[in-house]
């Protein structure tokens, strides 16, 4: 097995809780416990939105003092009401690489019960927006990257954004700080809580990464799918899909690890292209269902069909990835490179050039247990992880060093057990290391639970946690998106009296598809989609958002059968039907699911469920509110 130089982005039960939290300003009152500086350095003046103050702190490139330079840090704040303990909550995004700011006001949100008697703190982490934002635009390897950085990359690690937290506490005139990370954002959290116990007051941690770090090959991730799947399906929601979706999942595999899947795949504006499925590419799919829930309950049929010749659905939702993967301006693809490969513990010695460092992670990938893999191959787990991103990489800084325990403080992790970025696992693990943490666990949510959840409950726990009280556990509920069907390769599989009858189950079929994907890119983006975003049918056409509805431009979800028409925002859906396979005429969809038809010149009533384009279309797709923290798609080869 050869390592290509690719970049490829990537309690335990109930505790008592503490009444430390509610009575801990009293307590630093009190004792006097790290006074804050009277003569606070970071001049603060206002600005948008409304109560929000903005500044700038200059902070040493090396906190340790061995190498020139600042880094000027953009901070931005909003005063609480009373604030008498002197605290503050940072608010710490994900990444590494993504910026806070343009998040304040969701981070404000999402951490709202904390704020009454505390100011929000939010900064650009170095490296990354107004915070002298890393850029490796034009450079086509990892190790022109880091060269572009120069020698400076060895200052922008999770050890000196803990620095810079300090910093701003000091010159922000803090005692103390509570630190709400997501992803990436709990590692710095972790970090500075080892670092500076005496200064954290809480610790609320969303979609935890481990102080240890992310591992190289991702094997958490991978032995999470098989739960995951498990867990979707349910005993009776994959019933007609498959009896094992993991088993399916492996089987995939082995065939892709054999040979990529090749075949058609329908584009937004309608064109039908050819693509290709690796084994890696799956694991992209699986990724981006972290956020997609749709893609979740796609995934299921997709992968059996492909098992029994059919590759378009499979096919579609790489499609879907790859056209999600466009450019987040809040993400600075330099520093995720800069901060995974000067940080992360490799399977090499940081002297080594690369194609001995290629040769230890191949052997370190083959020696992983079969059983640590889930439904995967050493080589997938040696290709989606960070090794390839690093494998050129020219380090600057010598290997990390191991954080110290993490203090006793209240601490509250939620995880969502679909995440399979950072997985629940790691979220259970870290839990168990802190007696004075409370665990919530999020059925159907995958990652950054407090933007992702639509149930309300991990809300719910942060009020609780902050009111001093026991967080309640999530009860069992099923998924915002049930397993999806098999995509049906011909009329005849539908249900329905006669060929009219089936082409008005495929209409249904239709719809219930293009609700679905819209509500899915909804979801992924947190708000509705932007006014003219179109998806490509599963068998041709495409479908555009509007101001007014959902408009349908030849969708064919069923072979041989086309939708042509218009799914009015609180109103009717009006389609035309062609094709080879179906009957032809028009069939109308009435609010509360009403169908009336004329098809082949006989006229036809009756009710169709109530499906997802429906619920897209009259709802407007409203998502969950809060921010992504999405990693960075590192475009380096």
């Amino acid at each position: 097995m050869t390592l290509v130089v690719a970049a490829h982005a990537t309690v335990v039960g109930r505790m008592r809780v503490r009444s430390v939290l509610a009575g801990l300003a009293a307590l630093v009152a009190a004792a006097g416990i790290t006074t804050p500086r009277a003569d606070a350095a970071i001049a603060f003046a206002p600005c948008a939105p409304a109560g929000y103050q903005c500044g700038q702190l200059a902070v040493p490139l090396d906190p340790s003092g061995t190498a020139a330079g600042t880094v000027a840090l953009s901070v931005e704040r909003k005063p609480a009401p009373s604030n008498p303990s002197q605290s503050a909550v940072i608010g710490l995004a994900g990444g590494p690489g993504q910026a806070a700011i343009p998040f304040a006001s969701k981070i404000e949100q999402n951490i709202a019960p904390a704020l009454a008697t505390r100011d929000l703190v939010v900064f650009d982490q170095r490296g990354t927006g107004a915070s002298g934002q890393l850029r490796c635009a034009g450079t086509s390897t990892p190790s022109a990257c880091a060269n572009r950085i120069g020698p400076a990359r060895a200052f922008y690690r999770t050890a000196e954004s803990v620095e810079d937290i300090e910093a701003i506490r000091r010159e922000g005139g803090y005692a103390k700080l509570v630190l709400y990370g997501t992803s990436y954002g709990t590692k710095v959290a972790e970090a500075y809580a080892a670092r500076y116990p005496a200064n954290v007051e809480a610790l609320v941690l969303d979609s935890v990464v481990l102080p240890e770090g992310p591992d190289v090959f991702d094997r958490s991730t991978l032995q999470r799918v098989g739960p995951a799947l498990r867990q979707l399906c349910g005993a009776t929601r994959c019933r007609g899909i498959t009896r094992d979706a993991r088993g399916d999942m492996a089987a995939l595999v082995r065939r892709l690890e054999n040979s990529p899947i090749r075949g058609p795949v329908v584009t937004a504006s309608g064109r039908t292209v050819r693509r290709t499925l690796t084994a890696v590419d799956l694991v992209d799919v699986l990724l981006e269902g972290d956020f997609d829930p749709s893609l979740r309950a796609d995934l299921p049929a997709a992968v059996r069909s492909a098992l029994r010749g059919d590759v378009r659905p499979i096919l579609r939702l790489r499609q879907r990835v790859a056209a999600g993967q466009t450019g987040d301006d809040s993400i600075s693809v330099g520093l995720f490179a800069t901060t995974t490969c000067e940080e992360a513990v490799l399977p090499w010695d940081r002297a080594d050039p690369p194609q001995i460092r290629s040769d230890k992670a191949v052997r370190a990938a083959e020696s992983i247990p079969r059983a640590q893999l889930g439904p995967f191959t050493a080589r997938v787990a040696l290709l989606a992880g960070t090794a390839p991103l690093c494998v050129t990489w020219p380090n600057a800084s010598s290997a990390p060093v191991a954080s110290g325990p993490l203090p006793n403080v209240p601490t509250l992790i939620v995880s969502g057990d679909a995440d399979l970025r950072t997985p629940v696992t790691d979220a259970r693990r870290l839990a168990a290391r802190i007696p004075a943490a409370q665990f919530l666990e999020v059925p159907f949510t995958g990652h950054s639970v407090l933007s992702g959840d639509t149930t309300g409950r991990a809300d719910a726990a942060v009020a609780a946690f902050f009111a001093g009280q026991v967080v309640q556990p999530c009860t069992a509920t099923t998924p915002q998106f049930r397993p999806t069907a098999i995509a049906p390769t011909r009329l005849g599989a539908l249900p329905g009296a006669g060929r009219a009858g089936k082409t008005v189950r495929a209409v249904e079929r239709t719809l219930a598809d293009v609700g679905e994907v819209f509500l899915g890119i909804a979801a992924d983006r947190r708000k509705p989609p932007r006014v003219g975003t179109q998806i490509g049918g599963l068998r041709g056409g495409f479908a555009r958002w509007t101001a007014t509805g959902i408009r349908l431009r030849r969708m064919q979800y069923v072979p041989g059968v086309t939708v042509t028409g218009f799914a009015q925002r609180g109103g009717t859906t009006r389609v035309t039907v062609s094709g080879a396979a179906g009957a032809h005429g028009t069939v109308r969809v009435l609010a509360g699911g009403r169908v009336v038809a004329q098809l082949d010149g006989r006229r036809i009533t009756g009710h169709v469920p109530v499906g997802t384009l429906a619920r897209a279309a009259a709802a407007g797709a409203v998502a969950p509110r809060g921010y992504v923290a999405h990693e960075p798609r590192v475009a380096l080869h």
